[in-house]
């Protein structure tokens, strides 16, 4: 046969019907065959005795059975050896080729798509580029998120998907400019001004914005200059109670430990308490991991009901809330808490965050035989002050790269049983808004089409894993799947064991309702369409991976980024996607 001529689908299903394996490329598929059908020119088959006739082929088993009627050697009947044999051949083929009709369980077409490692690297740092001139983050709502958008968009439509960008409009703090954070000690015996030419006798300290300092989510805005008399509270961790009642109008100082207690019960604390402003230090994560001995700053999000609530209604919009290092907090301590004469504070934050901005979810669909939807999607905002080489310019690359492939399997297979989208979200920093908004304007769609969604959220391990770790957890909340991303990962590290082999791949399965211990856990965009599907459990595939200390601080650049270790889930997960795209049954 012509095996060249023939498409890839064509090869396969001829080594489908000799019961052959079908994975690999043409070329590999095309040789498998050339060598099958020499052994088979080389094997005396049934076909070659005369006993059978020429039209073995149509021969069924009754008619064999027939022939075992012709004795040959006495009491020895060739026919009936020969219809035995037949029998044990089929029977042979049945526990080969079909073991579920034996009860033995699936057999499933595993075809490993394929990942380019400098294309990935390319998509990251193009989605970087597309970060704020001053503090490079790419935070929703804002003219770098809508660029974002609109590039992810276009590379979608460039693969051959049909593209659009979804708006919605949901609460989202913007901070409008740079924020200025200062301490003076007055000279002078404490009549000497902290600006202008007769400052000299004074000693200020500026603090860095991103490095020093960040915004935290849904902070107020504030003005406090030198010459206005703001007190500050020394809060302890937070968990005194009786503190936030005495700290009404001041500053509350909160020192971050191990306790876990987070930013919207200290922020609707400061809320309920009237608060002038919320300051914490980071004491406890990534304490001397990136940057000597100190504990880098880190942005935390702010649940917006939440708040509301705390606050009477409404979203608090002067009381200012920021988090500084370690070392930082130690210098504050040492000017404001602990000195005799307390330093005045310059602290002017520039926010806005009392109304409703436009965030952007580009999706590219490439349609199906059925309606029946597999989503891949990634959140492609980062949070204000950061790259977000890692979180999570790193899923959206894998997202790019998968429906790339996928593109290109299609181009070359044709058109699959299951429609296929690609989406990224914004607003995920901030509440999960872009996909809790998508999927509650698509509910009914979802909730009777949604076959699996798949989240790629910090699927990345650090470029240094040697010394932090080389962990990715693949986890899932349905036990079909679950098997399925096994047997994947078996055939992974079979055929590209260079690089599975570096890396410790993990898995668990979390399929346990809402609010119970081994439930989803809701800390990114898969939440939603595991649980807010109308009374119905979705399907959602996530992975994550270690040693992504820089998560949310200033430090998470393009020097941390390891395209290799994106390559596993990617490629597991996008095998998965190619095997539900193509085979309905699964």
């Amino acid at each position: 046969m012509d095996y060249e001529s023939m498409k890839v689908s064509e090869l396969r299903n001829e080594l489908r019907n000799i019961g052959a394996t079908v994975s690999g490329t043409k070329t590999e598929l095309i040789e498998r065959l050339k060598q099958l059908n020499l052994k088979q020119e080389n094997v005396i088959t049934l076909e070659d005795d005369d006993l059978l006739g020429d039209d073995y082929s149509q021969t069924t088993v009754n008619s064999f059975v027939k022939r075992m009627r012709t004795p040959v050697y006495g009491p020895i009947n060739l026919g009936a050896l020969y219809a035995i044999g037949v029998s044990l051949l089929m029977l042979t083929t049945v526990l080969i080729i079909q073991p579920s009709w034996l009860g033995f369980g699936d057999e499933y077409e595993y075809e490993l798509i394929d990942f380019d490692q400098q294309q990935v690297r390319i998509f990251a740092q193009e989605l970087v580029d597309l970060g704020h001139p001053d503090w490079e983050g790419r935070m929703s709502g804002t003219t770098e998120e809508s660029n974002t958008a609109e590039y992810i968009s276009s590379k979608l439509a460039e693969m051959g998907y049909q593209s659009e960008i979804n708006e919605f409009q949901v609460p989202m703090h913007h901070v409008n400019s740079e924020p200025s954070f200062r301490l003076c000690v007055q000279g002078g015996f404490g009549f000497s001004p902290c600006d202008g030419p007769l400052a000299g006798n004074s000693q200020v300290t500026s603090f860095q914005h991103r490095s020093d300092y960040v915004i935290q989510g849904f902070s107020g805005q504030s003005q406090y200059m030198f010459n206005e008399d703001i007190q500050v509270t020394d809060l302890g961790n937070g968990s005194d109670e009786s503190l936030w009642q005495t700290a009404t109008g001041t500053i509350g100082y909160v020192r971050g430990d191990s306790s876990k207690i987070g930013n919207t019960e200290l922020y609707s604390n400061a809320a309920m308490n009237d608060l002038a402003g919320l300051i914490t230090v980071n004491k406890n994560y990534n304490c001397g991991k990136i940057e000597g001995n100190d504990c880098v700053p880190i942005f935390k999000g702010t649940n917006y009901d939440s708040l509301v609530e705390a606050n009477g209604g409404s979203i608090p919009t002067d009381i200012p809330f920021i988090s500084m290092s370690k070392d930082a907090g130690d210098v504050f301590e040492a000017s404001v808490i602990n000195a005799s004469e307390p330093a005045s504070i310059e602290l002017i934050i520039d926010v806005t965050n009392d109304e409703e901005r436009t965030i952007y979810v580009p999706c590219g669909t490439m349609q199906g035989k059925s309606s029946e939807v597999i989503i891949a999607g990634g959140h492609h905002d980062t949070v204000y002050q950061a790259q977000g080489a890692v979180d999570d310019s790193s899923g959206v690359a894998s997202v790019l790269e998968m429906a790339r492939q996928m593109s290109a399997i299609i181009n070359e297979t044709g058109t699959p049983e299951r429609t296929i989208k690609f989406c990224t979200w914004g607003g995920e920093e901030e509440g999960l808004w872009g996909s809790r908004a998508y999927v509650e304007e698509m509910q009914s769609s979802l909730r009777e089409n949604l076959r699996l969604y798949i989240n790629f959220d910090m699927n990345h391990v650090d470029a240094d894993f040697e010394n932090r770790g080389n962990s990715l957890t693949l986890f899932t909340n349905n036990e079909d799947d679950f098997g399925h991303m096994q047997r994947i990962t078996e055939i992974y590290k079979q055929e590209r064991s260079e690089i599975a082999n570096r890396y410790d791949i993990q898995f668990q399965l979390l399929d346990g309702g809402q609010g119970d211990a081994n439930q989803m856990p809701c800390n990114s965009d898969h939440c939603p369409f595991v649980y807010d599907l109308g009374g119905k459990d979705g399907r959602a595939v996530v992975c994550y991976g270690s040693g992504s200390w820089e998560y949310h601080t200033y430090l998470d650049t393009m020097d941390r980024f390891n395209e290799e270790s994106l390559a596993v889930s990617t490629t597991i997960y996008g095998t998965y996607m190619r095997l539900l795209a193509y085979d309905s049954n699964v």
